[in-house]
């Protein structure tokens, strides 16, 4: 029954969005979404047990920020169980994703993912952002539910391109967070984000050093 309901809900979210994903594209991020269900009672990947919303607060609220993923190789920062990075690397196969997370559980819950998934388009590091030593800096910086945005920038600006800039995502629009985001830096734009089935309100902040500082 649940699979059902999540096929149900996942076409008709996608095509409130806009958003058009193959079938299989569609199938790869339903068994994506059963493996976060099952290794969420051992590993407490996400705090969304309700798999009536599961749809919408996993999938569709991941790919809610595919309209502003513009690079071709893009860090998601406190991965966590793949969110949303691995939604966005399955709609995005020719695109490369890096999923950054210090937590050893849920580095083996995506490592698990990737194998299952088929995903070579996507490479998993344990470890913190701040012992990251990237070959070249990301252009793009991507994170969900990680960390207030002074400490993104502070933790992760050194593994973001002069030029790069930072997708935060975030519930209502944070005030104090961008207030507090140090000199150098600032919020270049914010975008209210529309999931079919969320309630509350979602943003996605785009954070980028100041001109003067680059």
């Amino acid at each position: 029954m649940t699979q059902a309901l999540w096929q149900r809900q996942l076409r008709d979210g996608l095509a409130e969005m806009n958003l058009s994903l193959t079938d299989g594209q569609q199938q790869q991020l339903l068994a994506f979404l059963a493996l976060l269900n099952k290794w969420n009672k051992a590993y407490n990947l996400t705090a969304v047990r309700d798999e009536r919303v599961m749809v919408s607060r996993q999938l569709l609220d991941s790919l809610s920020i595919l309209p502003w993923v513009t690079t071709d190789h893009l860090l998601d920062v406190g991965a966590g169980g793949g969110l949303p990075g691995i939604p966005l690397a399955i709609a995005l196969p020719d695109r490369r994703f890096t999923l950054l997370d210090s937590n050893g559980k849920k580095t083996r819950f995506l490592n698990q993912c990737v194998l299952e998934l088929g995903l070579d388009n996507v490479d998993v590091i344990h470890g913190r952002a701040e012992d990251c030593q990237p070959e070249q800096p990301f252009t793009q910086i991507s994170s969900r539910a990680f960390t207030a945005l002074e400490n993104l920038v502070t933790w992760c600006g050194s593994l973001l391109d002069n030029e790069g800039e930072f997708l935060a995502m975030k519930g209502q629009f944070p005030d104090d967070e961008v207030a507090a985001l140090p000199a150098g830096w600032q919020v270049k734009s914010s975008h209210s984000l529309k999931v079919p089935g969320a309630d509350g309100e979602r943003h996605l902040l785009v954070v980028a050093r100041a001109e003067h500082s680059r």
